[in-house]
């Protein structure tokens, strides 16, 4: 796993998942992402327990194909796996690592507002909706509960606002704390914080409730937190 040092230097650019990134997003993510790998175990597990011969799980924004990896390995059943990222770079590298785990997984290049993914029984997004356009993203969610089976699930990790003012800002500086020690300096920090300004773009817990709620899910749950970073599924009737 190559070392992630991008924002060593000034940055020139938004953040952005081109080539860079995808080279060093497995070691970005897992030190950027409070219990990542925790996190994964649990949907992974959870998932586990309701799939069904037959069914398609989806992942969207799936960079470079962990979580459904990481699942189509363990999963007996025999189920259809796809994996939709508009990143070339991260479907390349998820695409290696499907073939190198010798696991059925097709991870196709998309935008997940184009690509039909009708007829799915599970989609996961993990940490991609707050990289969609705020007039946009409604939509984006509708088109995931209108392409969701009757009776099918939907999983997504999301980094969230506190709707208090004090607790946000105390929140966000242990997060930088806990940055510090995965080994980024606090230049990084800033730099990395500098190049998603405006480019990932959180909301609160209950502001997700509330759009899922506005486009269908019957109901919602908090399955796991760390500080601003939540795990949530949604439910179609």
């Amino acid at each position: 796993m190559k070392r992630d040092n991008i924002f060593e230097k000034p940055i020139e650019k938004h953040f952005e998942f081109d080539e860079q990134v995808a080279a060093v997003f497995d070691d970005m993510i897992e030190r950027s992402v409070p219990f990542y790998r925790q996190n994964i175990e649990l949907i992974v597990n959870l998932l586990l327990r309701r799939i069904k011969k037959g069914m398609h799980i989806i992942d969207l924004g799936s960079s470079t194909g962990s979580m459904l990896i990481e699942l189509a390995r363990r999963c007996s059943e025999d189920v259809t796996f796809t994996g939709i990222d508009n990143a070339p770079a991260m479907v390349e590298l998820a695409q290696k690592k499907a073939k190198a785990f010798d696991v059925n997984v097709d991870f196709v290049c998309g935008d997940i507002l184009k690509v039909d993914f009708s007829g799915a029984d599970i989609i996961l997004s993990n940490y991609t909706l707050q990289f969609i356009r705020p007039i946009v993203r409604k939509d984006a969610v509708q088109k995931i509960y209108d392409s969701l089976n009757s009776g099918g699930m939907f999983i997504c990790s999301e980094k969230v606002l506190m709707q208090n003012s004090w607790l946000n800002k105390q929140i966000i500086d242990i997060y930088y704390d806990y940055k510090q020690q995965q080994g980024y300096s606090k230049s990084e920090i800033m730099q990395k914080r500098e190049a998603l300004e405006n480019v990932l773009i959180p909301y609160t817990i209950e502001e997700n409730f509330l759009m899922f709620k506005s486009c269908g899910f019957k109901s919602s749950e908090t399955i796991f937190q760390w500080g601003n970073f939540v795990t949530m599924a949604a439910f179609k009737s």
